[in-house]
């Protein structure tokens, strides 16, 4: 299964979440809030995305949202980069060794920091 198979099968789970196309790769948002972008690394670009993944290409990244202690956290973390375009934007390089499980439940988190009260209350998370 392709990076772009899988995370589109994850983000549209999600209660009311649209894919479109962005200035590069695609995004899934929510009421217009985007919570993951989705993009292909090549040849050194797109430049601002291969200088803050530390990487030429070729190379899948998602970009999507965190906070508190797990953004910290995850910012350490090999893989895993801070793009500089927010406070709670984080990158993360996809490859073999990137856990599923782990990715969905990132993509998750960023809806519910993105999605209004009422639909994150329609999600079966953990206590």
């Amino acid at each position: 299964m392709s990076w772009d198979a899988t995370v589109r099968r994850m983000c549209l789970a999600l209660p009311e979440t649209y894919e479109e196309q962005a200035w590069v790769g695609e995004r899934w948002r929510i009421r217009g809030r985007t919570f993951a972008h989705l993009l292909e690394i090549r040849d050194g670009g797109p430049p601002a995305f291969a200088k803050a993944a530390g990487t030429d290409g070729p190379a899948h990244v998602l970009i999507f949202r965190s906070r508190g202690i797990e953004l910290d956290a995850l910012s350490k973390r090999d893989g895993f980069f801070a793009p500089g375009w927010g406070p709670e934007i984080i990158g993360m390089k996809l490859d073999a060794s990137v856990d599923r499980v782990e990715l969905g439940e990132l993509i998750t988190e960023s809806y519910c920091n993105r999605a209004p009260k009422k639909l994150v209350a329609l999600l079966d998370l953990p206590e």
